[in-house]
């Protein structure tokens, strides 16, 4: 009774649990976000040529009369969402305005509250309030969501949702927003304790108030350093989108010169300016030279694109103007940025120490452009999981109604022409957090990254 009094609710716009769901956008308006989008990634997006497009058009046209018919802006929200994870890049994106952000709710179910991780394929609770620790222990998995296995409802109610130019961040973000959904949603979801105990919850989204959790949340500073027996600095650098970092580390200089052994913490840092990360790499290079990303973006030239309609592949052979004219009629004709190594012009004394980066999923972007620029240095090292395996110059445009979205211009390859988009940058040491780890509030990557420095300052 209750789940389907909450499907009246939503669907007729109504208030629900004392929130309005709004209703803003005339049909009119949701077609002209819908061709919008579907307009600037035809004309912008560079990896238009990786999509089925026969598949991309007949869903736009298929969206049409569906965006017309949604009863509220959550419900159109939620088939841009889905027609934009078509494109399954992690710089290609729709956002809903703060009206509907504000009923959407991950974890929060009024007396209870719990984050989950995709550890080992299983979604597994690693941060809750401090009221729940019996109930409710760090550990503990959830091995079904309303009569479905866990892996299967995330599957088919979560993933299709998600923008990623990875499969493996499309899993995990599954798992972290397994539960996501409007104020007032239900669930009926099956845990398993760490002691194998099975029980069941029937869960509905509602604020919570408590905010005593546990492990308490991390600070992140923009920049963090801290010292390890053996003169080991951990050097924590959590975003290139504040230049702040850059003047911050060089404050830092006198200090780290000191460092027998330097570990780079990437996990937390999700980008921003390349040229903030790679302004701090080039004090911790030994080379005057730094390479970095090679750089593509498609060329739309309208009269070659009209000629290359009548062009077949054969008569391409011996012909640079018909090759020019048969890529611009199938969108793949690309701009490729001039490229030469950086040459770095420090008076400064550098630091080149042997050094630990640690990456993750959450490495990404402009953090990930650092690692391209430092993939050629003998003394570092990749410490960890894959990078988020996602870059690029997002272009931002806006909706209607308060609604926006970005796509992707830009194509970035590591400097011989492989691929890191799609695909992730691999750690040299490969580290993952166990269950175990997140019970007793271990940080393996870390460790390992300890132990390492601890042998080469050894040697």
């Amino acid at each position: 009774m209750k789940r389907t009094l909450f499907a009246l609710c939503l669907f007729a716009g109504l208030s629900c649990f004392g929130q309005e769901v709004p209703n803003t956008l005339s049909p009119a308006a949701k077609v002209y976000g819908l061709s919008k989008f579907w307009q600037e990634v035809n004309y912008n997006f560079v990896y238009l040529d990786k999509i089925d497009r026969h598949a991309w058009d007949s869903t736009y046209l298929a969206l049409i009369p569906q965006v017309e018919q949604t009863k509220n802006d959550y419900d159109y929200y939620r088939l841009l969402q889905r027609f934009c994870a078509l494109l399954k890049d992690g710089h290609t994106d729709v956002y809903a305005p703060g009206t509907v952000g504000k009923l959407l709710y991950g974890k929060m179910f009024g007396n209870y509250w719990f984050g989950l991780e995709d550890i080992g394929g299983k979604a597994i609770v690693t941060r809750i309030l401090k009221s729940e620790a019996s109930e409710l222990p760090i550990g503990t998995e959830v091995i079904a969501v309303n009569g479905m296995a866990t892996r299967q409802y995330a599957k088919e109610n979560v993933e299709p949702y998600i923008a990623s130019s990875t499969d493996y961040v499309r899993e995990r973000s599954a798992i972290q927003n397994l539960l996501f959904g409007l104020i007032g949603a239900n669930y009926d979801v099956q845990f398993k304790k760490p002691d194998g105990k099975v029980f069941s919850l029937h869960l509905t989204h509602v604020r919570t108030t408590d905010t005593a959790f546990y492990p308490a949340f991390p600070n992140y500073p923009l920049l963090e350093l801290k010292w390890y027996p053996g003169k080991i600095a951990y050097l924590a650098l959590n975003s290139f989108g504040d230049d702040k970092i850059d003047s911050m580390f060089v404050a830092k200089l006198p200090e780290l010169y000191e460092a027998r052994g330097l570990i780079i913490d990437l996990r937390n840092n999700g980008g921003g300016s390349t040229g903030t990360g790679t302004a701090i790499l080039r004090y911790l290079m030994k080379d005057s030279i730094m390479q970095h990303s090679r750089y593509f973006t498609r060329e739309h030239l309208p009269a070659f694109k009209a000629w290359g309609a009548s062009v077949k592949p054969k008569d391409t052979i011996g012909s640079a103007w018909n090759a020019k004219s048969w890529k611009a009629y199938h969108d793949q004709y690309y701009y490729a940025f001039d490229y030469a190594p950086d040459t770095i012009h420090l008076q400064a004394k550098r630091l080149v120490v042997p050094t630990a980066i640690l990456i993750g999923n959450n490495t990404a972007s402009a953090a990930e452009d650092f690692l391209i620029s430092a993939a050629n240095q003998p003394h570092m090292i990749r410490i960890g999981e894959r990078s988020f395996g996602s870059t690029g110059q997002p272009y931002i445009f806006d909706l209607g109604g308060g609604f926006s979205a970005r796509v992707c211009t830009k194509k970035d390859t590591y400097p011989d022409g492989s691929a890191f988009v799609g695909v992730g940058v691999k750690p040299d040491i490969e580290v993952a957090p166990t269950v175990k780890d997140f019970i007793d509030q271990k940080d393996p990557v870390l460790a390992k990254a300890l132990d390492y420095l601890k042998t080469m300052v050894g040697k």
